[in-house]
């Protein structure tokens, strides 16, 4: 089920800039910078009681306006991103015990931007598509002492545990305002991410069916014309 969300994202992001060609054209590419926060947590099997971690996004973003339909402006987006993803554990016990992990990757979203309002002035937009991610380094965060004791659950297994995969995947998407200025466009987002692919191994024999990412972002987004 996974491969065929990708391939809806895929062929979203193909066809409704297609069918924008019967629209008003456009040639606007731009180009700047991104930075934001990230709330992150780990969707476990079998569970881990999770408070959210923050963390930071930042990278460089490039657009393309391709064509106006009506009133909706269609075009597409690519980022190059540094992102830190990970989880931060809700340890119920008496050992005062303290662990989160900080896992640091790049990440490329391919995204269909659509936006609806004035030329000049404020626009709403959404962005969706999907986004791969490589995953640089980790770091593991824990009180000291740390007894590593979550005998109440049963699940203590990804401590010391780093990843066994390098390569994510998923879905992300979200919406927000653009205010374009003689001086470029500045944008507000909120974006969701929804990993689809585990950074354990996941088979029968692994401690882990499932371990992927979820992540909301606030970002804040520069650009300027390179073509108009």
């Amino acid at each position: 089920m996974k491969s065929h969300y990708i391939l809806l994202l895929f062929l979203m992001c193909i066809t409704i800039p297609a069918a924008a060609q019967l629209g008003e054209e456009r040639r606007n590419f731009s180009v700047g910078i991104n930075a934001g926060v990230t709330l992150n947590n780990v969707t476990f099997m079998p569970k881990i009681k999770q408070n959210s971690l923050m963390g930071y996004t930042g990278g460089f973003t490039a657009r393309y306006i391709s064509e106006k339909y009506f009133a909706m402006i269609c075009g597409l987006q690519m980022e190059l991103n540094f992102t830190q993803h990970g989880w931060d554990e809700n340890i119920e016990d008496t050992t005062n015990d303290t662990y989160s992990r900080v896992m640091n990757y790049v990440e490329i979203p391919f995204l269909a931007h659509l936006a609806f309002g004035r030329e000049r002035g404020v626009r709403f937009f959404l962005n969706l598509g999907p986004q791969i991610g490589i995953l640089l380094s980790e770091k593991e965060n824990y009180s000291d002492p740390f007894s590593g004791d979550r005998a109440t659950t049963g699940v203590y297994q990804q401590y010391g545990m780093m990843a066994d995969r390098k390569i994510d995947y998923g879905i992300t998407g979200g919406g927000g305002l653009e205010l374009r200025t003689k001086i470029g466009h500045f944008l507000a987002e909120g974006r969701y991410y929804y990993g689809l692919a585990d950074f354990y191994n996941n088979s029968k024999r692994d401690v882990f069916s499932q371990s992927s990412h979820g992540t909301i972002m606030i970002k804040l987004t520069y650009l300027f014309d390179i073509m108009k």
